[in-house]
């Protein structure tokens, strides 16, 4: 068993989810995989269990009824890795938009240069995105300076979904009083790691559109981050860290 686990929520992935698995295990350092599936219809669950016969070592799933949410699906992935012992809890996306190679950058900033969180950052050098629609790049840009503005934290992408965590900081942190399910999570999550005074750096990454499938964007998932984040420092003015 390696002591690093990168968790990846799936729905609907069955174009991404075998070479996304096949391209973590064949990286230079040793991963293990746990993948979420939240009861995808077209059968990406199926396709994973087909997999851990060759991989029954290292590849893990838990299947869920429905979707449930991002945010849950991870909170239910970091409960699992603590409980299993692993020193470095990673999570990303099944769609290739994030390079699984930058996974061994991550791993480096934490397990050698000593961050607690290393994020895979899209603007932390310019605006690193490819494929996407310009109105996109700049909701998703000002996004994380309106975040910033408002929290005070400073990071560059508050809204990255790439990203590595010891095991420390998942210890410290009350999961089951995190409270945002979609894009919010992220935000959230950064949030509550910077307030416990924790080391954070933003590892520049260079983030591509999903070639295969159907993104899960939506205005619901904005609307909650947009309004989240204002509720979320006025409840940190009276909440002990």
């Amino acid at each position: 068993m390696s002591n690093n686990v990168v968790i990846i929520p799936t729905y609907n992935e069955k174009e991404n989810v075998e070479r996304m698995v096949r391209t973590v295990f064949s990286l230079e350092i040793p991963f293990d995989l746990l993948i979420i599936d939240d009861g995808s219809p077209d059968g990406t669950g199926e396709i994973v269990k087909t997999l851990q016969k060759e991989f029954s070592q290292k590849l893990h799933i838990i299947e869920r009824r429905g979707k449930l949410g991002l945010g849950t699906a991870y909170i239910t992935g970091f409960k699992w890795a603590l409980d299993n012992d692993y020193d470095y809890i990673f999570e990303m996306d099944c769609d290739f938009s994030h390079n699984p190679e930058d996974l061994v950058r991550l791993h480096e900033a934490c397990a050698t240069k000593g961050a607690d969180m290393a994020i895979g950052s899209r603007y932390v050098s310019g605006v690193n995105v490819v494929n996407w629609p310009m109105g996109r790049v700049l909701m998703s840009y000002f996004a994380s300076v309106y975040v910033r503005m408002i929290t005070g934290m400073p990071i560059q992408d508050a809204t990255a979904g790439f990203k590595c965590y010891s095991k420390k900081v998942l210890q410290r942190i009350n999961l089951d009083k995190i409270k945002f399910k979609g894009y919010a999570f992220q935000i959230e999550m950064k949030f509550t790691t910077w307030k416990l005074g924790f080391n954070i750096v933003e590892v520049p990454i260079i983030f591509t559109d999903r070639q295969e499938g159907t993104s899960k964007m939506n205005t619901g998932i904005f609307k909650e981050a947009f309004f989240g984040v204002i509720e979320m420092k006025i409840k940190s003015w009276f909440k002990k860290y």
